[in-house]
């Protein structure tokens, strides 16, 4: 069905239709000129947002729509957790060029209310318009914490430890995979241009081994689970960040607001062997690619130093450096001793 049927208010109706708001701090959600909200007492609100364009955050060509409402999701809601807070509202609008059926939207819609409903999160409102140039998504997230639970960027000290949850890379591993495949079909068709509709009926990309490098790049999880093991233990962050634009920008942006420096050690970066094997076949550093890939929504944190007995009883975080005075540099230990300064060559969408 063309979206032109239906219209802008029909189409809302229609994604919409049937939400479930579970939230007690949303009065009204979906159906009003605004969404109402009653933020338990106490606590205080945390707001995000983010805007993915087509052709610039995802290419459609391998990008399945409704893992593309997941990951929208989800990459808001990592933000939330990574403030120590809870998230519990999102708006959601969305720019719709006319390659789009009223099917594929619902579809890309299907994506963000599994992520909703996973993370017990309302969809409140938002907004559709055209769009001349395809697909343009903003998500704004809405959460709440406790104004001591609230952790900042500029809170690391000297002597604090530095740690990441999960392991790094693998998205980008996974983005490079996909690059490469769509670059062989690319050249398939370019290549036999007589019978490129069976090349793109007969084309099978080879992800065979690789599985977890795709489902890291196609569908990041937010670590909330993180977040309930810290307070569960007893251990506040002095600061935290999550990983969207690559392990060595992330730190540079807290010791630059800490006034810190700090000092990570190579062989304690967390990697998943598909990401190692990846980077050997398309002779890449895969230390360079842990560093710089970005996109992992894992969270990088500091803690205190007296907290390191009960952080190395946390599953799935690893203790991976500590933080130093602002004049001895933010420097990366190399397996053989040496040591390199970090720069920022992650993600930068303005490039």
């Amino acid at each position: 069905m063309e979206i032109a049927e239906l219209g802008e208010f029909g189409l809302i109706r229609r994604l919409t239709e049937n939400l479930n708001n579970e939230s007690p701090s949303t009065l009204k959600g979906v159906g009003d000129d605004c969404a109402v909200l009653n933020p338990t007492e106490g606590t205080q609100t945390l707001v995000t947002t983010d805007l993915l364009m087509e052709g610039v955050h995802f290419d459609l060509m391998y990008v399945p729509l409704k893992h593309l409402g997941y990951k929208a999701v989800m990459v808001n809601l990592s933000d939330i957790y990574a403030m120590n807070a809870t998230p519990r509202q999102i708006t959601v609008s969305l720019a719709i060029s006319k390659k789009f059926t009223v099917e594929d939207i619902e579809e890309l819609y299907a994506g963000m209310r599994l992520a909703c409903e996973k993370h017990h999160v309302d969809i409140v409102g938002g907004d559709t318009t055209s769009s001349l140039t395809g697909l343009a998504i903003s998500i704004t997230a809405i959460g709440e914490a406790m104004p001591d639970d609230i952790v900042y960027r500029d809170g690391a000290r000297e002597t604090d430890l530095i740690c990441v949850s999960g392991n790094l890379g693998a998205s980008y591993m996974g983005l490079q995979l996909l690059e490469r495949e769509k670059a062989v079909y690319d050249s398939q068709i370019q290549n036999s241009k007589s019978n490129s509709q069976n090349i793109k009926d007969d084309f099978q990309p080879d992800f065979s081994g690789y599985e977890y490098l795709l489902e890291r790049q196609l569908k990041p999880e937010a670590r909330r689970d993180i977040i309930e093991a810290l307070a569960k233990a007893g251990i506040h962050p002095t600061s935290m960040m999550d990983i969207s634009d690559g392990l060595s920008s992330e730190l540079m942006h807290i010791c630059s607001q800490s006034k810190v420096g700090c000092r990570v050690y190579e062989d304690r970066i967390p990697l998943d062997y598909q990401t190692a094997a990846m980077a050997e076949e398309l002779n890449m550093n895969v230390t360079t690619c842990a560093l710089n890939g970005g996109e992992d929504y894992e969270l990088l944190f500091t803690i205190p130093l007296t907290d390191k007995d009960a952080i190395e009883k946390i599953e799935d975080v690893k203790v991976i450096g500590y933080i130093t005075k602002e004049n001895l540099g933010k420097m990366l230990i190399c397996r053989d001793g040496s040591e390199f300064e970090l720069k920022a060559q992650g993600w930068n969408p303005l490039k």
